[in-house]
């Protein structure tokens, strides 16, 4: 269990569902596709079954291949149901930030969630900093948060000082909670980290188990709240008073068939918001 490091603080967090956590209903490359992928539409009515007030639309359904008629029907369906749109993607070249700034005006997000490389670009942290801080003034400008997420490529320790260096309420921490198990980074010195500068939580709970012939281990997912992950401990270290919101996501393994996979993510999907919605998350 993880154990208590950052004292007794609370807060009210906002309960959300993203792309993420439904990877193989929209469908995972290199796998068998569903034979109908969700899509933006069908992941605000999920969100609306479910009473979550949050959605997260991430990098595996891009919003920039989206035409400005379906933008404004994503728009009009979550202000419709009530819910909050956030935005995610990868990469922090100037263009494309300012193009995910543009996108999230259009959806009346405020914030846009990122990671420092794509597949096509690898900046150091130092050049991830200079095109942040190129784009700065308009994300400031707009009212639009800038979360960067941690994951294996950078120390929480190195991400937490870039964010330190820019100081601007307008740039914090997307903290994921195992991502950075690929660091060698266990979840308690991850959150202890992170914490004070998150702007978005994702809660992905998680197993490590030995393999079949013993000789090492394999990390997987998880519903939330049947994996090694203190979710309670976890919701106590979020600074009170702040607009954060707490995505579920799911690192479900693949079953038999694409169909089965799918009824899995979505069993996972009910119990994990109503774990998380026991522990406080609203």
């Amino acid at each position: 269990m993880l154990r208590r490091l950052l004292g007794s603080r609370s807060s009210s967090v906002r309960l959300g569902i993203s792309s993420w956590t439904f990877p193989w209903a929209i469908g995972v490359s290199g796998y068998p596709q569903p034979a109908r992928p969700i899509r933006s539409a069908d992941l605000l009515g999920k969100a609306a079954a479910l009473q979550v007030s949050v959605v997260q639309i991430a990098d595996n359904l891009p919003l920039h291949k989206l035409d400005s008629k379906e933008l404004r029907d994503v728009r009009d369906q979550a202000a419709s149901l009530g819910i909050k749109i956030e935005i995610g993607t990868r990469g922090v070249d100037p263009d494309h930030l300012l193009l995910y700034l543009s996108l999230a005006l259009e959806l009346d997000a405020t914030l846009v969630r990122t990671l420092t490389h794509t597949t096509d670009s690898q900046p150091s942290l130092e050049q991830a900093e200079h095109y942040i801080r190129e784009v700065l003034p308009q994300f400031e400008s707009h009212g639009v948060t800038l979360g960067l997420e941690n994951y294996e490529k950078h120390s929480s320790v190195a991400l937490a000082s870039l964010v330190r260096r820019i100081d601007s309420r307008r740039v914090g921490i997307c903290l994921d909670t195992i991502n950075s198990l690929g660091a060698l980074e266990p979840p308690e010195d991850v959150v202890k980290t992170l914490a004070p500068l998150t702007v978005n939580l994702h809660i992905k709970d998680f197993v490590i188990e030995r393999v079949p012939y013993k000789m090492g281990f394999a990390v997987s997912g998880a519903p939330a709240g049947k994996g090694m992950l203190d979710i309670p401990w976890l919701l106590k270290q979020m600074r009170s008073g702040e607009n954060v919101s707490a995505i579920l996501e799911q690192w479900p393994l693949p079953k038999d068939s694409v169909e089965a996979t799918i009824a899995m993510e979505q069993e996972w999907a009910e119990q994990g918001v109503q774990y998380l919605r026991s522990c406080g998350f609203n």
